[in-house]
């Protein structure tokens, strides 16, 4: 028997999302968010969803451009770290020793040391409550060499991203592969399906 938790934003895992911007005076900032994902095939475009209240809201809005970097588990505490602080009080990239880089594609940093970064050009936003949800067509993603297999596609092992637990506020690493997609269910397949 299923119990109801009630109406609650439970997903799992959500992904653990570092979202770059520029502020007006041009200084990189990065907030952790777990609120977003893939929100189109084609073009290519993701989402985030954040609140007024922060910093990246409002770069966002003035520049139309977001970065997001994904950290791996052993980058767990810069990435949580990100979400603690203010931009608008606390130099993050100072405080944590990590890198801010200018994308060459989009007005917003990324983290030179988190190993994959998608840089993105708003789309669409829309105001959904709490939070506005900015849809980002997806101009270019870049990954370290390192988490790439033989045929050149990324290696999740090797990219180690983290993940969030919302309703517990804990971070996990993924699992093992359990299988390839479109693939382990094909044994439930007729020859009429």
């Amino acid at each position: 028997m299923k119990q109801s938790l009630g109406a609650k934003t439970l997903l799992y895992p959500t992904p653990v999302l570092v979202v770059g911007s520029y502020d007006a005076d041009g200084r990189p900032n990065v907030m952790t968010a777990a609120w977003g994902g893939i929100a189109c095939s084609k073009p290519p475009c993701v989402s985030v969803s954040l609140r007024a209240a922060t910093a990246t809201h409002g770069n966002i809005v003035t520049r139309k451009a977001f970065t997001i970097s994904l950290p791996s588990a052993s980058q767990a505490a810069a990435a949580d770290y990100f979400g603690l602080v203010s931009g608008r009080k606390v130099d993050k990239f100072a405080a944590t020793g990590l890198t801010p880089v200018r994308s060459e594609l989009v007005d917003a940093p990324y983290v030179a040391e988190f190993p994959l970064t998608v840089e993105c050009e708003i789309t669409a936003v829309h105001e959904l409550g709490l939070h506005t949800q900015f849809i980002g067509e997806v101009k270019d993603v870049k990954i370290d060499e390192a988490c790439l297999n033989e045929e050149g596609h990324i290696d999740v092992g090797k990219l180690d991203p983290l993940a969030f637990a919302p309703d517990t506020g804990a971070y996990f690493a993924l699992g093992a592969l359990i299988g390839s997609a479109y693939s382990i269910g094909k044994s439930f397949m007729t020859d009429a399906t």
